[in-house]
Parts: structure tokens; C-alpha cells; sequence
């Protein structure tokens, strides 16, 4: 029996035109309504996800909400942080460096000043407008070594982007967790943060085992929490690589793929 259903959002939960279906709505209700917990684990801050918590109902005393990649996990009864990985300033300032050589730009997460960036960009302005907040711009190079970072992000066009990671160098993989998140977005995370280790907080902090647990996903931010899950699924729409390391592939995003699978393997249906 699956205690536990983890969800990715853009691309997974959200239909193209970032709502939820009233399918899908229906059967997060109704698997919760059985007494399972649905956590959203998304890419983005909590501003991003707030709306849809709000939509689903989910905010009580042992519910969660997975931000920006598993670094940050809360408990939204009382919006307490219970789980943590996050990098510092120096970092902040060597993934800027890497950017420029590469020739792309990148911002960065700081819990102190939210979304920051060098310079403005095509990509900022994205990220900034998918979470409904602010950007501040910032020269990293002013950044204290010790600032309290979230993550940060080289940013670009895709094409740009996927030509570049290659040119990596290799003690970034050994520093960092590196998730392409979507075509434009390569993230650099504390090495021990993923979604799949904050789903595993999450599971372990209600006494369910990792063989109660769903996760969806659509794209290599995912792997980890897939990878993780009794049962990993990848949506019709995620990455192929994403779908190489699935347990079931479901439908897309916009064919209620996310519905298909917890009426099937949660409501028996």
C-alpha cells in the first residue's frame, strides 16, 4: 500500500498552461481523503508553490512541501524548516566564474536576499516570473564567502547550455549536486541535497518506507526522488533519460498522467 505520493510540478503535476486538471484534483482529494500524503517537490521557492497548496488544500500539521530541489523541506503546519542543505557565498562565486568562462549567465537563490543575478537576462526575468517575485541585482564577487545560498543556476539558451555541460570540469560533480532542471536551467546544489533525499526525510520523519512511496517526475531534477520511490514514474513528456530510469511511464501532463497513476495504483480504480 502506497503511503506517500511526491510530485514534481512544472511538467509533471502542472499542464502546459500551469494549472491542475480537475482530474488530477479529484484524485490527490480523494488519496488523501484515504489517509496519504501528497507532497509537491518542485524546483522552485515556496512563493512558486504556495498557490497550488493552497489549491490542493495541503497545509496542516505533517504535511510537507519540498523546495528548490529537496535543499529546503517544511512541515506546513507551522512553516517550520525540518530539513536543510544549502552552499555558501564562495560557491555562489565559483559557479559565476564557470558561467562566464562557458559564455552564459546564472543567478542564485539567497535566503537573505531571495533571487539575485549579476545582470538581468531572458531567464531570470522567466524564473522570476513563474515564482511571482522579485530579482536583485547583485555582483557576486561582493557576496561574503559565508552567505547563506540556496543554490545557484547557470543559465541559457538550450542548445548553449547542453554543448557546455560537457566542458564541465569534473571536481564541479564532486563539489556539487548538478541537476538540469529544464533546457535552460543547469543547478548547482549542496552536495547532499536532492529530491530524493528530501523525500526520504520526509518519509522517514512519518515512518514510511521508501517501498510506500510514488514519486513523478518528468526531467533529471527527479532522478534522484524517482530513483528513491517503490514506485518511480515518468510522465509521456519528461526527458528520455528520465524515462530510462523509471519504474512506469504514465501519460503527459496534459492527459492526466499524474491522475492515471494514483487512481490506478492508490484508489484501485
Amino acid at each position: 500500500m502506497y503511503k506517500l505520493i511526491a510530485l514534481d510540478m512544472d511538467g509533471t503535476l502542472l499542464r502546459s498552461d500551469k494549472t491542475i486538471s480537475p482530474r488530477t484534483k479529484k484524485a490527490i482529494a480523494q488519496a488523501r481523503a484515504q489517509g496519504v500524503t501528497v507532497v509537491l517537490a518542485s524546483g522552485r521557492p515556496l512563493e512558486g508553490i504556495v498557490d497550488k497548496l493552497a489549491e490542493l488544500d495541503i497545509h496542516g500539521e505533517n504535511e510537507f512541501v519540498a523546495c528548490f530541489n529537496g535543499s529546503i523541506i517544511r512541515e506546513l503546519g507551522d512553516n517550520r524548516v525540518v530539513h536543510r542543505g544549502i552552499i555558501d557565498g564562495a560557491a555562489a562565486k565559483r559557479v559565476a566564474k564557470l558561467a562566464q568562462t562557458l559564455g552564459l549567465e546564472c543567478h542564485a537563490f539567497s535566503e537573505e536576499l531571495g533571487l539575485i543575478a549579476p545582470r538581468n537576462s531572458t531567464y531570470t526575468e522567466h524564473e522570476a516570473q513563474i515564482n511571482n517575485i522579485s530579482m536583485t541585482i547583485v555582483d557576486f564577487n561582493q557576496l561574503a564567502d559565508d552567505h547563506p545560498i540556496i543554490k545557484v543556476m547557470i543559465i541559457g539558451e538550450p542548445d548553449k547550455l547542453s554543448a557546455a555541460i560537457g566542458d564541465i570540469p569534473n571536481e564541479f560533480e564532486q563539489d556539487f549536486t548538478i541537476l538540469q532542471s529544464a533546457p535552460f536551467f543547469l543547478e548547482f546544489l549542496n552536495p547532499v541535497s536532492n529530491k530524493g533525499a528530501g523525500i526520504a526525510a520526509i518519509a522517514e520523519k512519518l515512518g514510511i518506507s521508501a517501498s510506500e512511496v510514488i514519486c513523478m517526475g518528468d526531467a533529471e531534477n527527479d532522478h534522484h526522488m524517482l530513483e528513491y520511490a517503490g514506485l518511480g514514474v515518468a510522465m509521456a513528456n519528461a526527458m528520455p533519460e528520465t524515462k530510462r530510469i523509471a519504474d512506469l511511464i504514465t501519460d503527459s501532463n496534459d492527459d492526466d498522467g499524474v491522475a492515471k497513476v494514483i487512481e490506478q495504483y492508490v484508489l484501485n480504480q
